[in-house]
């Protein structure tokens, strides 16, 4: 099998922060493993199968080491995984059973590698095609949810064209949604690019934050004093239906200086805890454990997913997104779930492989 990870968005260090985890993870007497890292320019190379290569230094996160061999992926007929050393003949390593990616972002989980692994007819974990951009785009996301009929807070999508042609008429849409609002990328994940805004003079600087990551900007009406809940959702093996994890509750130490679940929370100075199983009433865990399947169904998801919650005070549950490929650190809040679910990380691991294997090439 190979694990693929690093790749050209701005969740590149994150991502060699997961497959750290799943390379320590993985039994070496059941899994051959080839790690392929993808440089932050695309390029493709053997790595190191050493989770310690892989670890936050001085508060920088882990990059991909773009002077190994080079690495190309071909249909199982052709050679398989292919292996160009430095001033070397091409040596094939042979046929990949599974490819388990691991990137987080563009050009990665937004449906691009797995249209790359379904030309290639290699078997992979996760999502597919169509699934993968719909759950990388919020937008498109939002649409999903809501042919559902899965409530959620109204949004503003900013394209670059209005933005730079008729920013007034932005504004203007914008200003409909109240104060405090969230400007967000469109297509970013890990907190990246989010900015919260409490005046209107600050809408322009937030947009242009959040366009520094993508061009696309998705502007939310803020849920104020609400709960974060999410739940993890694991495709169902032999056919079944897909099922959900306990529910949990992300906290902010209120001390932290951290007006909401940013980057640094997430993944740097430790402010945020997680509450599993959530302290919420049995009625509210019912309909989120609900939701979340039919978020996933929505999006068309296979093999995983992590679905995010609003719970206001007064027990409305309001749908915010689904990750196709969520943080995968045991710390995270996906493994986490699932260990109180009563399924080890090793033991996710083995799942998300046997889905895979058990899924079909091609159209299904």
């Amino acid at each position: 099998m190979a694990v693929v990870f690093g790749g050209r968005s701005s969740e590149h260090g994150v991502s060699c922060l997961t497959a750290a985890d799943v390379l320590r993870a993985l039994d070496p007497e059941r899994y051959e493993v080839v790690p392929i890292g993808i440089s932050r320019d695309g390029r493709w190379v053997l790595e190191s199968a050493d989770p310690q290569r892989f670890a936050i230094s001085s508060g920088r996160l882990p990059e991909v080491d773009d002077s190994g061999a080079a690495v190309a992926l071909h249909p199982p007929d052709e050679g398989g995984l292919v292996v160009t050393e430095p001033g070397a003949v091409p040596r094939a390593l042979g046929e990949v059973d599974v490819v388990l990616p691991l990137l987080h972002g563009p050009w990665g989980e937004d449906g691009t590698l797995q249209g790359l692994l379904e030309v290639a007819g290699v078997r992979y974990v996760g999502a597919g095609v169509l699934a993968s951009a719909v759950g990388m785009d919020k937008e498109f996301m939002k649409l999903a949810f809501a042919a559902r009929g899965l409530a959620q807070l109204p949004y503003v999508v900013v394209r670059p064209r209005r933005w730079e042609t008729a920013p007034d008429e932005v504004k203007g849409e914008v200003a409909e949604l109240g104060l405090p609002l969230f400007v967000k990328p469109a297509r970013a994940g890990s907190s990246f690019g989010i900015t919260q805004v409490d005046r209107p003079d600050g809408l322009p600087a937030a947009i242009e934050a959040a366009r520094a990551h993508d061009p696309k900007v998705l502007v939310e009406a803020a849920a104020v004093g609400a709960r974060e809940v999410e739940c993890g959702v694991l495709g169902g093996l032999a056919g079944a239906r897909p099922e959900a994890s306990v529910v949990g509750e992300i906290q902010i130490d209120p001390s932290s200086g951290h007006a909401f679940y940013d980057f640094e929370a997430k993944y740097v100075d430790g402010s945020a805890s997680l509450q599993i199983p959530a302290d919420i009433s049995p009625d509210a865990t019912d309909r989120v454990r609900r939701w979340a399947v039919e978020a996933f169904e929505a999006v068309d998801g296979e093999g995983l997913a992590r679905v995010d919650f609003f719970l206001l005070a007064d027990g409305t549950v309001l749908v915010n997104e689904l990750n196709t490929m969520p943080g995968f650190t045991p710390t995270s809040m996906f493994p986490q779930l699932w260990q109180a679910s009563g399924l080890s990380y090793a033991a996710l691991v083995d799942r998300l492989l046997q889905l895979a294997l058990d899924r079909p090439v091609g159209l299904r």
